[in-house]
């Protein structure tokens, strides 16, 4: 992503957000592949949204933090299965382990991230999850 970088030094990183994002991290994420449009719009910012904030060129912090939040638990998952397709199909499946939600349904609240995130962890590590 060009507008950013989710490895950059945590200070950095918050500050950034704190500034809100240039609007065109969206379009970085959207370009990326990783998520489609629909949910961003379901997951960190309504198109309607980001259309207004288009014009304004940032995003507020709190779409910063809820876009990140997003791209953080979508890059763990690429990370958990090295493979970017088969984290996108596992995001996108219904697991039994959260209720039958899908992964990527938990990421429009941070303790649904932190939920995914932690069965993440334990597919890592061989834990039946």
């Amino acid at each position: 992503m060009s507008a950013f970088a989710l490895d950059a030094p945590t200070p950095d990183l918050i500050a950034a957000v704190r500034a809100g994002l240039p609007v065109s991290a969206v379009d970085d994420a959207l370009a990326s592949g990783r998520v489609t449009a629909a949910e961003l719009d379901r997951l960190a910012i309504p198109r309607k949204t980001l259309a207004h904030r288009r014009a304004k060129g940032r995003l507020t912090p709190d779409q910063s933090d809820r876009l990140l939040r997003v791209l953080r638990v979508v890059e763990e998952a690429e990370a958990t299965f090295a493979d970017r397709a088969k984290a996108g199909i596992w995001l996108r499946r219904p697991t039994t382990a959260l209720g039958g939600e899908a992964p990527l349904d938990r990421l429009d609240t941070e303790i649904g991230a932190r939920q995914v995130e932690t069965l993440l962890g334990r597919i890592a590590h061989g834990i039946a999850a």
